[in-house]
């Protein structure tokens, strides 16, 4: 089976504790308990790969509460992006705003020093 990693991953992966299955399963549930509540999670590979990560239900909820926070992170950073949109496009729909881009267009609008671009200028 082929394993995916991006680089950032197995870098992090590389930092924790690593336990071949074979050992897991000479440690047994004890043992591996142990393991977890010193540390935390525990790698469990196979031929030297990361297969599985085990984490004590702290880091679990810890993770959990991680990505709900960037999740609302997230989403308000999109409402953001919507609001302004949303200011933009009332803009362009305004009454006047055919009038106004025409007279952009036209070289009405005074560009204040500013260099306009185009193919004639």
């Amino acid at each position: 089976m082929t394993q995916f990693f991006d680089t950032e991953s197995l870098d992090y992966l590389a930092q924790l504790p690593h336990a071949p299955a074979s050992d897991v399963k000479k440690l047994g549930w004890r043992g591996l308990m142990k393991t977890i509540r010193i540390s935390g999670k525990l790698v469990v590979t196979n031929h030297d790969e990361p297969e599985a990560v085990i984490m004590s239900a702290q880091e679990y909820t810890d993770l959990m509460q991680a990505a709900r926070q960037t999740a609302t992170q997230t989403h308000s950073a999109l409402e953001g992006l919507r609001e302004r949109f949303d200011q933009r496009l009332a803009a362009l729909q305004s009454p006047d705003a055919g009038d106004k881009l025409r007279n952009v267009m036209r070289g009405g609008a005074r560009l204040g020093g500013k260099v306009k671009a185009g193919t004639s200028h």
